[in-house]
């Protein structure tokens, strides 16, 4: 398995440890960013997975929090699907459910700060020409999410003391950290994260909350190492998930 930071795996099933992810109908294919995020990210007893695509994140989460229960969400239908299939074959559907809606509709019916925990690896594409696939187009387009939409559902359901944690390029970080500060959200953690030590960073793995931290963590991790090989950082993060 090559270790690249954008790198999305096509192949229809990607077997983990502890269930399957099957991607065959998802605009979204698992990647190396929706690993990273479920394996960082925050968690808590209620989780809300925003834009579920394959239902990958929700599984990591319910595998990492065992008492955990999950809601996941997708506005497109084929990803909805998936995630319910890979939900049901899993060992874990008892504790994740899956809704078909976006996530401003769901504000409107949901439950005030009721997560205490809430993921999401968003949308990010806003200038660049749309994909002529729509599943992707889709999953990859804030047309669909806008930031500001994003941190203004994020602030209704979160609850006084959660946490929400995404994962961006580093090409929008300044974006979206200005458009949670306009929602009422602080950067609590920044994770920035290279390929290998001699590239630039590509990814941010961000926390925010509700309230002002004294301090935001600020650090930096490669994938890999000048080697070539996995860095100990990433192996240890994502060893109860690869298989061996």
């Amino acid at each position: 398995m090559e270790a690249n930071i954008i790198k999305c795996y096509c192949m229809d099933v990607f077997k983990f440890q502890q269930f399957e992810i099957h991607q065959e109908s998802c605009g979204m294919k698992v990647g190396t960013d929706g690993v990273l995020l479920g394996a960082w990210a925050a968690g808590g007893s209620n989780i809300l997975d925003i834009g579920s695509g394959t239902g990958l994140i929700s599984l990591m989460m319910a595998q990492r929090f065992p008492r955990a229960e999950i809601t996941a969400i997708d506005i497109d239908h084929e990803a909805y699907v998936q995630t319910c299939d890979n939900v049901t074959n899993s060992i874990y559907k008892d504790r994740i459910n899956v809704i078909e809606t976006s996530l401003q509709h769901y504000v409107s019916f949901a439950g005030r700060h009721s997560f205490d925990c809430i993921v999401s690896n968003p949308p990010f594409f806003s200038d660049s020409l749309k994909n002529p696939d729509k599943k992707r187009c889709i999953a990859r387009h804030t047309a669909t999410l806008p930031f500001f939409d994003l941190f203004r559902g994020v602030r209704e359901l979160l609850s006084n003391d959660g946490i929400f944690s995404a994962i961006i390029p580093a090409d929008y970080l300044e974006r979206f950290v200005s458009e949670s500060y306009v929602s009422g959200l602080f950067v609590c953690h920044k994770l920035a994260i290279k390929t290998v030590p001699r590239k630039p960073v590509k990814r941010y793995l961000l926390s925010f909350s509700m309230q002002r931290p004294e301090t935001c963590i600020t650090c930096g991790v490669d994938i890999m190492k000048p080697d070539g090989k996995y860095s100990e950082w990433y192996m240890n993060l994502t060893d109860s998930f690869y298989m061996k």
